[in-house]
């Protein structure tokens, strides 16, 4: 199912790639309603629909090799992943003795069930503030066992207004979608303050604030149909003043990392997924959301990004669905549909409905 090609080496393609990604340097960008994207009209609702489409597809698909390095990937997939690699909703082989959870093709993980989390609490009060954010967290069930202690912590203690200064992983960026969503991206402080209220519940660690910070400002500007390098320097931007004011230090290593694997990447002639994995395997903080972030920034598919990142492995549910839902927005048309009605099927997301709601209280 999905693209026939192997997404071994893609082309990367970027608008400018050698332009200057100062942090320091205020980015502006034109908001507009309707973009003209070849013969379609690309309205800002379709943006925000399909960056929704794009994060939970990219979460299915990066699912099936999740932790996996090459040589474990092509040991389960010796063809690599094109597609969903097995008929959805039957249980992925790779996790048939997983004792936690036996995943199933198609379906979504904490990922896209704690973005919807998020959404919920944003739609009832039209703002994000971290005790209604974490009254919905505590309805979440996936992931939730010691092995993973941000979430087990939180939902052991059972307290929607507790606040943690702890963990430095992703678990905060890939659910910060709807923040990027309902602030437009001449709302920089709401975007950074929007992303720490949903995050602390779980992540309160600089470079979670940071990672969280990032993704929800790309997020946003890209459905306000800014350029790849502006979405880069808009996400430093954020990123750097949520470390700050976390940590208290002007040294910004996370925005370093967006800084220099962006560019890194943007010198290659192809984006490669074992010379990526060599370079930046997702299994850190400082390189899983800088690595989406330049994924989304120098491609332009959804659908080829998300299974590059699943042929990269490490942590690629979270890579695949933070530049999923960042090109998602970028580039609607490039969601792969037929992905998405298999994601529906086995979750019964309805996110179009969500998305809908949402684009309504952009502000």
């Amino acid at each position: 199912m999905g693209s026939a090609r192997a997404p071994q080496a893609l082309k990367r393609a970027s608008s400018r790639p050698d332009a200057a990604l100062d942090p320091h340097t205020p980015i502006t960008f034109r908001l507009q309603q309707c973009f003209r994207g070849g013969d379609h009209l690309i309205t800002e609702k379709s943006r925000v629909l399909a960056s929704l489409k794009g994060l939970a597809t990219g979460d299915a698909i990066g699912k099936q090799t999740e932790n996996l390095n090459r040589d474990g990937i092509a040991h389960w997939y010796p063809r690599g992943v094109h597609g969903f690699e097995g008929r959805p909703g039957t249980i992925i082989p790779r996790y048939a003795s997983n004792r936690k959870h036996q995943w199933l093709f198609g379906e979504t993980t904490d990922d896209t069930e704690r973005t919807i989390a998020v959404a919920r609490a944003v739609l009832r009060d039209g703002e994000v503030g971290h005790a209604s954010v974490g009254r919905e967290l505590l309805t979440c069930m996936k992931s939730v066992h010691p092995g993973v202690k941000s979430l087990w912590e939180f939902h052991e203690a059972g307290d929607a207004t507790r606040v943690t200064l702890d963990h430095n992983g992703c678990g905060a960026a890939i659910r910060v979608a709807p923040v990027g969503i309902l602030y437009r991206s001449n709302r920089l402080d709401d975007i950074v303050e929007g992303a720490h209220q949903a995050s602390i519940s779980t992540h309160g660690g600089p470079l979670a604030l940071a990672a969280a910070a990032a993704t929800a400002a790309a997020v946003s500007a890209a459905i306000d149909g800014a350029e790849g390098v502006e979405i880069v320097s808009f996400a430093q931007i954020a990123s750097e003043r949520a470390e700050q004011k976390r940590s208290g230090s002007r040294d910004t290593v996370f925005a370093r990392a967006i800084r220099s694997i962006h560019d890194d990447l943007s010198r290659l002639p192809e984006l490669n997924a074992d010379d990526l994995a060599r370079r930046y395997a997702p299994t850190q903080p400082l390189t899983i959301v800088p690595l989406a972030i330049a994924l989304a920034t120098l491609m332009e598919s959804a659908e080829l990004a998300i299974l590059l990142a699943a042929n990269i492995g490490g942590d690629s549910d979270s890579v695949a669905s933070v530049a999923g839902s960042v090109l998602g927005a970028r580039y609607p048309a490039s969601v792969n549909e037929d992905w998405y009605g298999i994601v529906e099927a086995v979750n019964d997301h309805r996110l179009t409905r969500l998305g809908e709601d949402l684009s309504a209280l952009r502000a």
